[in-house]
This record gives C-alpha cells, sequence and structure tokens, in this order.
C-alpha cells in the first residue's frame, strides 16, 4: 500500500500556518519541539511545575503570535530555545521563585547527597564565582551560561545567543581572562 503523504512540513511551513490560525499545525509544531524544550529546560531548574509551566507559556507566544519567527532561513529550534530560556529566566526572576527553588533543593538534600551540579550551583550563586560572574558584563555572562552552564556547543551558543560563532569564541576566550584575574 503506497501512502499519499508527502514529506513533512518544516518548521517554517508550520509557523506559517500557525500565524493563520491552524491547530492542526500547531499540534505538529508542538509535539516536534515540546519534548527537547522541556529536557533542556530542566538542565537549567529543578522545579518541574516551573518547567511545565515555561514550556506552556512559550508554546502559548508562539500561538498567540507574540513571539514571531523573522528569519525563513534560520534555525527555528534555536529561535524557540532562545523564547523559552528568557521566559524560564523572567520567572526565576519573579516573586518566590527563589523560595520554590530553596524548597525543592531542601526537599531533593534530605532524601540525598546533593549532586556535583547542585554544589557547583550553589558556590555559583552564593560563592566568589558567584560575584566574579555578576561583575561580568551581559554579553559575557551570556555566552558563560551557554556554553558552560548549559553545556552548549559554539555554534549552538551562537544560535542561542543570535551572534556569529567567531564572537562567542572571543566573548568565551575574555570571560575566561576576566575570571581568572578576579578570582586569582
Amino acid at each position: 500500500m503506497t501512502s499519499t503523504r508527502g514529506p513533512a512540513p518544516t518548521d517554517a511551513d508550520l509557523l506559517t500556518r500557525i500565524a493563520g490560525g491552524d491547530r492542526s499545525a500547531f499540534e505538529a509544531f508542538y509535539r516536534r519541539h515540546a519534548a527537547w524544550l522541556v529536557l533542556r529546560l530542566r538542565y537549567r531548574c529543578l522545579d518541574d511545575a516551573l518547567v511545565d509551566d515555561v514550556v506552556q507559556e512559550t508554546f502559548l507566544a508562539v500561538w498567540r503570535g507574540t513571539a514571531r519567527y523573522r528569519d525563513p532561513g534560520g534555525d527555528v529550534a534555536g529561535w524557540l530555545w532562545r523564547i523559552g530560556s528568557r521566559r524560564l529566566i523572567d520567572s526565576l526572576r519573579g516573586h518566590g521563585a527563589r523560595q520554590r527553588l530553596t524548597g525543592l533543593l531542601a526537599r531533593r538534600r534530605s532524601t540525598e547527597e546533593p549532586s556535583a551540579e547542585e554544589q557547583v550551583l550553589v558556590g555559583v550563586e552564593h560563592g566568589d564565582l558567584g560575584g566574579a560572574l555578576a561583575r561580568l558584563s551581559p554579553e559575557l555572562r551570556a555566552v558563560v551560561q551557554a556554553t558552560v552552564l548549559d553545556g552548549l556547543t559554539t555554534a549552538e551558543a551562537a544560535v542561542l545567543l543570535g551572534i556569529p560563532a567567531g564572537t562567542v569564541k572571543t566573548r568565551a576566550m575574555r570571560a575566561r581572562r576576566q575570571l581568572r584575574q578576579e578570582l586569582a
């Protein structure tokens, strides 16, 4: 039996149809991208409920058109990641987020030994490294966040930040130099 279906629509095609109010295109786009977005955001935040809310807000912005994709030849996944990661940051900055995360960490610590990642993140937030990171310019700090804390490659960070890969490398080098000086 031969299938009459053609090739799967591209992300750009789906986004064009979503802009026209096509619910089935939105559902296909959501199924294609939601799982990886949840996984990536959970690397940055231990609060599963908060991550789920952020993912829903991200896709709601796509559906409502408040987040517009303007680069038909660009990377849709990078665009979607920028929306989700920025919404997560905004949520974490919001009132009460720190208390939710502190409570979640306390519950996890009472049942198990803290992971190496949790120990590093606590040191980043409260130790000498946290102060040194806070003194970096926003551009340098964003590169450190993307490449070190998020574990992205240079190419992935370039897409996420909307800058050339060479600029990511240069900013990473400058950030490392500045951090070495401050922590020495």
